[in-house]
């Protein structure tokens, strides 16, 4: 599996493209643009790549993370797909984006297919892995590619860090209990591609993130 990131809005969220190099499907998770040149910037890279998404992935649905989802969802053709636990926070997208005070055009919109712990989605011939990991929000999930060593965390873990849990359906104990759980217990070698900010490894975490 091959991987690109785009860093997008004022919260310089991650959006990855995953993809097949030899089918050409992909993936495209956490889409986080607010303007025409951040749209073209991730349809351009598509195009000159020749490659076809069949996957609109959600780690959570909180405001950074959803801003591009329709773009995405009405050019290409797909569903959003996220956990159904954080599908309130999509439905509330404009009452957040006047909590942040923030000038942004995005209408509310919910998931039209639910993620599930365990869930396995193929791109191409290459499985990926739905991992539950609430606490930064309730249907937090991460993306797990075991046959090309990484995982996608969203905000549940950052370099040195995790999510923040002061937001709707936050909870600081769930988190440390997820992150610990379901993500520590992966290989050391594991890549870490997270929601913002540098990747890290599964080892280093386990070595010196103090929140763990």
């Amino acid at each position: 599996m091959k991987v690109s990131r785009f860093v997008f809005n004022m919260f310089g969220i991650n959006t990855y493209v995953l993809w097949d190099p030899e089918s050409l499907e992909a993936a495209i998770v956490d889409p986080g643009m607010i303007s025409p040149e951040e749209e073209q910037a991730i349809s351009g890279f598509i195009t000159r790549n020749g490659l076809h998404p069949v996957h609109l992935l959600n780690t959570h649905m909180h405001l950074d993370h959803i801003f591009g989802n329709i773009f995405i969802k009405e050019k290409y053709g797909l569903d959003i797909k996220a956990h159904p636990e954080d599908d309130f926070l999509g439905r509330s997208l404009r009452e957040s984006v006047r909590r942040f005070n923030l000038h942004v055009s995005t209408p509310d919109h919910g998931l039209d297919v639910p993620l599930s712990d365990g869930e396995t989605i193929m791109i191409g011939k290459e499985p990926v892995k739905v991992i539950s990991v609430p606490g930064h929000s309730p249907g937090s999930v991460a993306l797990h590619c075991p046959e090309s060593g990484f995982v996608i965390t969203g905000d549940a873990l950052f370099r040195g860090s995790i999510g923040r849990t002061d937001l709707p359906g936050g909870d600081h104990a769930t988190l440390v209990r997820s992150v610990t759980e379901r993500l520590l217990s992966l290989p050391d070698s594991t890549v870490v591609l997270p929601g913002h900010g540098p990747e890290t490894t599964i080892g280093n975490e386990k070595a010196s993130n103090p929140y763990l």
